[in-house]
């Protein structure tokens, strides 16, 4: 007969996680809850392959062993379907994972259909429209699975880095009344009757904060509606932000560069299994980052036989070309004012540069940010030099009047930073229902 749950605790079976079984549980009496991965009936014998979202293990039956009741659920059995299963661990050479449960018992909790659109065991391949159409079989997979274990990961460690630097985490609005940066790239929507839009980022809120905390931080999605349709760009994604006050550009590059170190040091820790399924080889990167101004860009750009003009932003091509010579990590700073948004501080010495940073790896940009301006008239200047009305921006610019300290701050692509440790080469790959201009569903 089918056991329940305090019949099975009560004869002495321990509840525990396919992936929790190992070698050392070696004699215990267990009971699990999982997926079937793979079934193979090989007639006296039955091997069901168990996943969990943390690994698999195997489980063997002997049918001459089993009551009616669980052969049944046995030769009822689908791939994907919710199974409870008890038995005993067995240490097993044989087996590929060196260990398996001797099943004693079975229960269908969910019975999956009998054939499934998509092959969760990665033996069929699959193009990307087809992963997308499926992604919750195509999470399933267990080197799928691993990305976003390794993204929760990725997300406990900056929390961890940013708060011991003294930073508050905030929440900032999302559907606002005005581009934050101007632009087109925004997705408007019906406010009760009034225009409004997606928030492309939290910057002038975030700047306004520092005004109240000092040092804020911020992991929330942002919205830009690009035509842009390449392995890096997608139309919701997943920013982290910080802003402080009383520092410049170059304090917040270097709590940048010591944040994305941390974080890798802590995925090689804890994260090995999950990099080992994904063929991946990572270490800490040494801090600081090689630094190099947009000037000696243009100069390596034309040494490698790439010219550019300067005051042009670098583009995908230029970047592909610089990545010759800069591998790993690496910063561009002082890139020429007028190519910057309105907020970025001119420098103080050369105002036709300004004190801002990008962070690459190799030719993908993964962050931007720099000195921000804690000037009011220079803001107004800098809003109407880039054809923006600073009406617009009144209740942003009223807090300037209030005491505004200088301050700094960058974004970072959540998502790009995950393709690095990855080492995957489509964005989508590492959100988990990705939004694009031709994909809305599911």
């Amino acid at each position: 007969m089918v056991e329940d749950r305090a019949s099975i605790a009560g004869l002495g079976y321990e509840q525990v996680r396919p992936g929790m079984v190992r070698p050392e549980l070696d004699g215990k009496k267990v009971w699990l809850y999982g997926w079937a991965h793979e079934i193979r009936d090989l007639g006296s014998l039955f091997f069901i392959v168990l996943r969990s979202w943390d690994g698999i293990c195997q489980v063997t039956f002997s049918r001459s062993t089993l009551e009616k009741v669980y052969l049944e659920a046995l030769d009822s059995l689908t791939r994907e379907s919710v199974v409870r299963v008890w038995g005993t661990v067995r240490v097993a050479p044989q087996s590929r994972l060196g260990v398996e449960v001797k099943g004693e018992g079975i229960e269908i909790v969910a019975r999956a259909v009998e054939k499934l659109p998509y092959d969760v065991t990665g033996k069929v391949s699959a193009s990307m429209t087809t992963r997308l159409n499926y992604r919750v079989l195509d999470l399933r997979k267990p080197v799928n699975t691993s990305i976003f274990l390794i993204a929760d990961t990725v997300f406990e460690a900056i929390r961890e880095f940013l708060r011991v630097q003294g930073f508050i985490e905030v929440r900032t609005p999302k559907i606002i009344a005005t581009a934050t940066e101007g632009g087109a790239a925004l997705f408007k929507v019906d406010y009760f009757g009034k225009s409004a839009y997606l928030a492309q980022s939290p910057q002038l809120y975030k700047e306004e904060l520092v005004t109240v905390f000092e040092r804020v931080f911020e992991i929330a999605p942002y919205f830009r509606a690009e035509a842009s349709h390449t392995r890096r760009h997608v139309s919701e994604f997943t920013s982290v932000d910080i802003e402080a006050a009383f520092m410049n550009y170059e304090d917040v590059m270097r709590v940048l560069e010591e944040m994305v170190a941390y974080v890798i040091k802590r995925v090689v820790e804890d994260r090995r299994r999950e990099l080992e399924l994904l063929g991946v080889s990572l270490r800490p990167p040494k801090t600081p980052f090689k630094r190099i101004t947009y000037d000696q860009a243009l100069k390596d750009l034309e040494e490698l036989g790439h010219h550019k003009s300067w005051g042009g932003d670098l583009e995908t091509p230029d970047l592909r070309h610089l990545a010759k010579k800069y591998t790993g990590f690496y910063f561009i700073t002082h890139f020429p004012t007028a190519i910057k948004p309105f907020y970025i501080q001119p420098d103080s010495m050369n105002p036709q540069v300004s004190e801002s940073f990008d962070l690459m790896y190799q030719w993908l940009e993964l962050a931007s940010g720099g000195t921000r301006i804690s000037d009011p008239a220079l803001l107004r200047r800098r809003l109407e030099e880039q054809g923006l009305n600073p009406e617009s921006f009144k209740h942003h610019v009223e807090v300037y009047s209030y005491g505004m300290p200088f301050h700094a701050g960058w974004g970072l692509g959540f998502e790009r930073l995950l393709m690095v440790i990855t080492r995957l080469t489509n964005i989508r790959e590492v959100i988990l229902y990705p939004r694009d201009r031709f994909r809305l569903t599911p």
